[in-house]
């Protein structure tokens, strides 16, 4: 009932766990905070919180538009709906170190188990839009190194993403990871990866985790769980996958509306009343404090 059972510290220490256990985890990306339940009661390992999902939310493009106060918020309220860890899409940091370091803080209070600071230059633009631009590599290690020092919980996972594969090639961007991690990166996050070797190069040249993104209709292959934990990928994200399939089935429906004049058809493909409620868990309010207040379940299965 109500937020997650599990404090925001001992959900990145079961981060922390799982990634030293060795097995590959599934973040697929929460686009609300009743998605991140259904995340977690489908069995996920955990929760991805992504820039592009926040932006779109609010009707913007994925181009450095929105602010940390806005991610912060919705990070806060995916986070405390569930006791999966989340990792967030902490962009550029929201500025130089200062601006990094006080992100690193904000977004710890309000939860997230991890986040990741890239390297593209102010302001970012999504990572698989062609003409993206890199810092250089002294402007990219004291991002990570603020991110660093700035963390008051040490499990609190930074990561360091580079998007530097799509600019200088993939020599480049193994030069770039090893000096990250060498920064204090505790993973990895190789953007717009072309294929499981170039994956497995990463994972060769540095001794952190490291994740690969599995985002539709992008530069990467659309790679198998299998085939990433073959070469060595610790975390695979799928950020903006429910949201497209939830646009997806939203089209369908307002397409039926206008065609048919009534939603029957699009029943069979609809979460029932039952559903939802059980997703949120209404008996659990029901239960609680029922002599002060109560309500009734009943005429409401379908």
């Amino acid at each position: 009932m109500l937020y997650s059972t599990l404090t925001p510290a001992a959900k990145r220490e079961k981060l922390r766990a799982d990634l030293a256990a060795g097995s590959l985890l599934r973040f697929p990306g929460a686009f609300n905070p009743l998605s991140a339940r259904m995340i977690q009661e489908k069995g996920f390992e955990g929760v991805y919180i992504s820039g592009a999902v926040l932006a779109a939310d609010l009707g913007l493009p994925d181009i450095g538009l929105t602010t940390l106060t806005e991610v912060a918020g919705r990070s806060q309220q995916i986070s405390r709906m569930t006791d999966l860890p989340t990792l967030v899409d902490a962009d550029t940091g929201f500025g130089e170190p200062m601006n990094v370091a006080r992100t690193v803080q904000t977004l710890e209070d309000a939860g997230v188990a991890g986040l990741h600071i890239e390297d593209q230059v102010n302001p970012k633009r999504c990572g698989h839009l062609d003409g993206k631009q890199v810092v250089d590599t002294d402007t990219a290690l004291k991002r990570i190194r603020a991110a660093v020092d700035a963390r008051r919980d040490p499990n609190l996972l930074v990561m360091a993403r580079t998007d530097i594969r799509a600019v200088d090639g993939l020599a480049a961007a193994i030069d770039r990871a090893k000096a990250l991690v060498d920064a204090g990166a505790d993973a990895i996050f190789p953007e717009a990866m072309g294929t499981l070797a170039e994956f497995e190069a990463i994972r060769a040249a540095v001794d952190v985790p490291i994740l690969a993104n599995m985002t539709e209709f992008g530069k990467s292959e659309l790679f198998r769980v299998e085939q990433l934990a073959d070469v060595g990928v610790n975390l695979v994200i799928f950020p903006v996958s429910l949201l497209r399939l939830a646009m997806g089935a939203a089209e369908y429906g307002l397409d039926m509306i206008l065609a048919d004049g009534s939603l029957t058809g699009a029943l069979p493909r609809m979460q029932t009343r039952a559903e939802l409620y059980s997703l949120l868990d209404y008996e659990a309010y029901n239960r609680f404090d029922s002599g002060i207040f109560n309500f009734t379940l009943s005429g409401h299965d379908g």
